[in-house]
This record gives structure tokens, sequence and C-alpha cells, in this order.
């Protein structure tokens, strides 16, 4: 089915049609993210996405929002370009840290700043991070639990040629936690599904005590959090 869908581009953006009026995003962050950008200036930038279920969706219809979508495949960014409203423009490109600071200036005032690359997810939070968005909502790696780790940085990083389950990835979540305290955010709310942390200048949510494992990790490979962990302890990855 999922190559049928990829050859055939009338059909996959029927069923994405279809999937829009109930779909948002991967558990709850899209109606976290609502909640938070009440007072925030009504733009977004997200990188990583699916046409039809991504972080920020909630806001795509909303009044005033204007927004960017990044990824780096093309039918996501074609079928993006044909389903969702002109408020929103989707680009294809394969972020490195060579390649994002023109980030900085698509927007005078960043609302909402989303990361799900699975991937440098830290290091271009790290880049991006002094834009000052009222908002901030990034991927984090439960696999790792609570040990503050991050993989090195790859320009050419794809996660399932370092692990045959593609669980090395990204960064932790008091990695990101600790990244974002310097530069004065603090953890605001961790979605219902384990996988994205959000974080917020009012933010002060202690990140030991919200983690969650990623339920759809879990159930999908029945392998617990904590032998997710001893699979990737002995892997390149720096402490911060």
């Amino acid at each position: 089915m999922r190559n049928i869908l990829k050859q055939n581009a009338t059909l996959r953006r029927a069923i994405y049609w279809a999937r829009m009026l109930r779909a948002s995003s991967q558990s709850n962050e899209g109606s976290i993210i609502e909640g938070l950008a009440s007072q925030a200036p009504k733009t977004f930038v997200e990188f990583g996405f699916h046409p039809v279920e991504f972080n920020c969706l909630p806001l795509v219809r909303a009044d005033g929002w204007q927004g960017v979508l990044i990824d780096g495949n093309a039918d996501q960014v074609e079928d993006a370009t044909r389903l969702l409203p002109k408020n929103v423009t989707a680009l294809q490109r394969f972020i490195t840290l060579d390649n994002i600071d023109f980030v900085r200036d698509l927007f005078p005032r960043l609302g909402i700043l989303s990361i799900d690359v699975d991937g440098n997810d830290y290091w271009f939070l790290e880049r991006l991070i002094e834009t000052r968005p009222t908002v901030i909502c990034v991927e984090y790696n439960s696999s790792f639990g609570l040990e503050p780790v991050t993989i090195p940085y790859h320009s050419d990083f794809d996660r399932h040629k370092y692990h045959a389950r593609g669980w090395y990835h990204g960064a932790s979540i008091t990695a990101l936690a600790s990244l974002c305290a310097k530069h004065g955010y603090g953890l605001a709310a961790v979605s219902s599904g384990g996988m994205n942390a959000i974080f917020t200048t009012t933010g002060d949510l202690d990140p030991g005590k919200e983690w969650k494992a990623n339920s759809f990790r879990e159930r999908h490979s029945g392998i617990a959090h904590d032998q997710q962990w001893a699979s990737l302890r002995d892997m390149p990855l720096i402490r911060v």
C-alpha cells in the first residue's frame, strides 16, 4: 500500500485530505502548543513534518497565523503545498548547520519553533534558540532515559544507518532542558505520547518527573525503554 501511495499522488492526496478532518499531531502536541501560543506572535517554523500530521497543524487555520514547514522529502513538501492553505509555505530542504541560518530571516518575530528531525535536533535548537521563539517544541529521545546526552552532530545523519531499529538519534529530555535553561526557557509540558517536550520562558516543570517513555516505540517494538537504552549506551554520545 505504501508503494502504491508513493506512486499515485492523486490517490495519496485524496486520502490525506480526508485525514485532515481529524488529524493533528502525533499525540496532543498540537493542543498544547495552541494553548501556550495565545500571546505569541502568529508565526511558526516546523522542521520535519507530515502533510496532515504535524505539531503546528491546529494553527494553520487559526486566524492570522503564518507558517513555514521544512522537510527533505520532496513528495511531502509537494503534498503540503497542494493541500494546505496559502498562509503556510512548505520548503524542501535537507537542513544542516551550514544552511540553517536562513530560518532567522523568515519572520521578524517567531512564535513557535518546532523541531522533529530524528537526528540533529539538539544542534539545530542550539543554533536557532537565539531567535527567541515564544514556544519551543522539540522531540526528545526517550530511549536515552534521563541521561543528559545527545548524538554528535553529523551533517548527513540517517538514524537507520546507525542503529537497526533507528533508536539512535536526537537528544534526551534532560539534555534539551539543560540547553533551554541556559537561554531562559523551562519545561512547560510533555506530550502524552512521550515524544515531544515543550518549553517556554515561564515553564517550571521538572524534566525528571515529567519524562514519559515513547509509547509508540514501546508498543511496536515490545521492548521497554530501559532495554532500549542498553542497546544505545555504548554508542557515540555527548554529555551536555
